[in-house]
């Protein structure tokens, strides 16, 4: 029997599709919902009086569980920075206070950790979509890396990986230049500075550039990718 103003939980019902979430019926008012982990947490079944401070309780274990679980689900796709998940947690409306909470446990148990999650980034760039130090630089401070981490983080990268900015740049060049027509080929060719020329020059240029490309691996990528056309 419930006392003075308490509930008293008359049922708990498990939702689908895995009954991780119940449904909470009580002897007045609306059913609500938590996770089962929240549940079992507190220790409440069929019968127990769930006075205000005792649901107060339940319902903050409960908001921990969501905001963990919400966490653990966007890193089973990716790894990401800590910048990034917070982002994305509070675009899910939970408590910022809670978010960091979730964020610094996931980090102690090493979960969560920007170093290896930009490595990762840079390796899949790499493979799939090779892009230069400038580039790769500003997207991992996009992510919430400081200039010196991400700078190493590329250091290490390309050093494991025996790669360079000269050999990436050549490589964004060659696939750029099969992506051409006959007409830009031909026109990168030229010897004379025809209007033609210069156009097609502007368009390598700018597709490497975009690309983070600077300085001497990009001067030598271009003067290689117009000597090709000239084969």
């Amino acid at each position: 029997m419930s006392s003075g103003s308490d509930l008293l939980i008359t049922r708990i019902q498990p939702l689908r599709p895995r009954g991780l979430k119940v449904l909470i019926h009580t002897d007045c008012g609306e059913p609500f919902e938590v996770t089962l982990e929240a549940l079992e947490r507190n220790r409440l079944g069929v019968g127990d009086s769930l006075p205000e401070d005792r649901r107060h309780h339940l319902l903050n274990d409960d908001a921990d569980v969501r905001v963990r679980d919400s966490a653990l689900n966007l890193l089973s796709y990716r790894m990401r920075t800590r910048s990034e998940l917070k982002r994305r947690l509070r675009q899910k409306d939970f408590r910022p206070a809670r978010i960091d909470l979730c964020l610094d446990q996931l980090e102690a148990k090493g979960l969560l950790n920007d170093e290896a999650a930009a490595a990762a980034f840079v390796c899949d760039r790499l493979r799939h979509r090779p892009r230069g130090r400038a580039r790769l630089s500003s997207e991992l401070r996009a992510k919430g890396l400081n200039a010196d981490l991400a700078h190493r983080v590329i250091d290490d990268v390309f050093e494991a990986t025996g790669t360079d900015d000269l050999s990436l740049a050549r490589q964004v060049a060659e696939g750029w230049l099969r992506r051409q027509n006959r007409d830009v080929v031909k026109a990168l060719s030229d010897t004379s500075r025809s209007q033609d020329r210069e156009k097609a020059r502007r368009r390598l240029y700018g597709h490497l550039t975009r690309r983070g490309f600077r300085g001497d691996a990009l001067r030598v990528a271009i003067e290689e990718t117009i000597e090709a056309t000239r084969r």
